[in-house]
């Protein structure tokens, strides 16, 4: 529970005893914790990083304790670097087994891990903690896509690790493969395994094989698993995580069915911990047993997307989540890029759509999204087709939507 963290960790860890204060001898119930400690954010870690170079003071134990490192993306800021103890790390594979058995992962399984096997924290653990579980672990870091698929062919791989978006492209590079034995493919690191047009849109691509989401954070590690009853459903593992669900903007805990931002508490990572960490991820949340048989804090439609990615457009707040929703729900967008513009201190944006082989009029393909989007959003929002493999593809975390200079109308 935080009341062991907050022992465990407290005078130890100077980041942590500072932010603390007099109040890290007054926290004695759940109701303490929650009213007492303040949230944590990503700008005051990278700020401590900064001002203590390079790993900061929210470290528990001396250097020599810690034998993993990890740093985020930096796809939203500065990156942060991240410290483990063998023993943390041991709680992260647990926490992947978890995932692993929830989506019926067994030791007969061959996984691919199409991964980059960078200093992000990624599928390292689910890799390690597959191992472990007797699994036949193939590496593919490092190749094109071509031979990926080749060693996923050639090995007989059962299960791919990868993000939404690489799923799709290393099935369109491979268009008409045929002989594959996936029957699972587990998903994380980008919403796309709970939006459901993009879900249908795999599965449809990986004939036979079932979508199974996931999501974590290189600072809290492996968060939740999919319900194996419930496609779209996460659960959050709580044993490992103290849990909590609020209002981004008044930080009041939220009423369950309500739009919040997930608040978490990792309870094993006690070298490098975080005490009410605000990921940014928007959810909406259930408690009770769930049809699975669990108790575990279900969360519908899984990650719905991240307070700092919304846009408001005239006043209407759009998420990129839900624009993906849309675009992959036409079946004819092979891929997409959204531009977000400034345009007299009004935000504006265009959206370039590239027809998937089936589409027939790239002109009506155009016209059909753009209705699309205004019957969501009431809003008109630029369309245009754009030729096909002519919009950037990615293998890790895809960045479909980028920001235009300001620009003067």
């Amino acid at each position: 529970m935080p009341l062991e963290l907050i022992r465990a960790i407290v005078p130890a860890n100077r980041f942590q005893t500072a932010r603390l204060g007099e109040a890290a001898q007054a926290i004695r119930s759940i109701e303490d914790f929650q009213r007492l400690v303040p949230f944590t954010t990503k700008e005051e870690l990278i700020a401590d990083q900064e001002q203590n170079p390079p790993y900061g003071t929210n470290l528990t134990y001396p250097l020599d304790r810690y034998n993993r490192f990890c740093q985020t993306s930096g796809t939203t800021g500065e990156p942060l670097r991240w410290l483990d103890t063998p023993e943390s790390w041991e709680w992260m594979l647990g926490n992947w087994h978890t995932v692993f058995d929830k989506a019926g992962v067994r030791p007969a399984d061959r996984i691919l891990f199409a991964f980059s096997f960078g200093p992000f924290l990624g599928f390292w653990t689910a890799f390690e903690a597959a191992a472990r579980m007797g699994c036949l672990c193939i590496p593919g870091g490092g190749l094109r896509s071509s031979a990926r698929m080749h060693m996923l062919l050639d090995n007989q791989v059962t299960v791919l690790c990868c993000t939404p978006t690489y799923a799709i492209h290393l099935a369109e590079e491979a268009a008409g493969f045929k002989d594959s034995k996936v029957r699972l493919l587990i998903v994380a690191g980008e919403p796309g395994g709970a939006i459901p047009a993009t879900r249908r849109h795999i599965e449809q691509l990986w004939p036979g094989a079932r979508v199974f989401d996931h999501h974590g954070m290189t600072e809290v590690g492996p968060v939740s698993y999919e319900c194996p009853r419930q496609p779209g459903v996460l659960h959050v593992i709580e044993r490992s995580y103290f849990a909590e669900v609020v209002d981004p903007v008044t930080l009041q805990p939220t009423a369950p069915g309500g739009l919040g931002e997930l608040v978490l508490t990792p309870l094993g990572r006690v070298g490098s911990p975080l005490l009410r960490y605000r990921t940014r991820d928007l959810v909406r949340h259930r408690s009770g047993r769930c049809a699975c048989g669990t108790s575990d804090l279900a969360l519908d439609g899984g990650i719905l997307g991240r307070s700092d990615d919304m846009v408001i457009v005239r006043g209407v707040n759009v998420y990129p989540s839900a624009v993906e929703n849309i675009l992959r729900a036409t079946g004819l967008v092979a891929e997409y890029r959204v531009t977000v513009r400034e345009v007299k201190s009004l935000c504006a944006l265009e959206v370039e759509v590239e027809p998937a082989p089936g589409c027939t009029s790239e002109v009506e393909l155009a016209a059909s999204v753009q209705g699309a989007l205004y019957d969501a959003f009431a809003l008109r929002i630029d369309t245009r087709a754009v030729p096909p493999r002519s919009l950037p593809r990615f293998e890790m975390k895809a960045q479909r939507w980028i920001r235009a200079d300001k620009m003067a109308s």
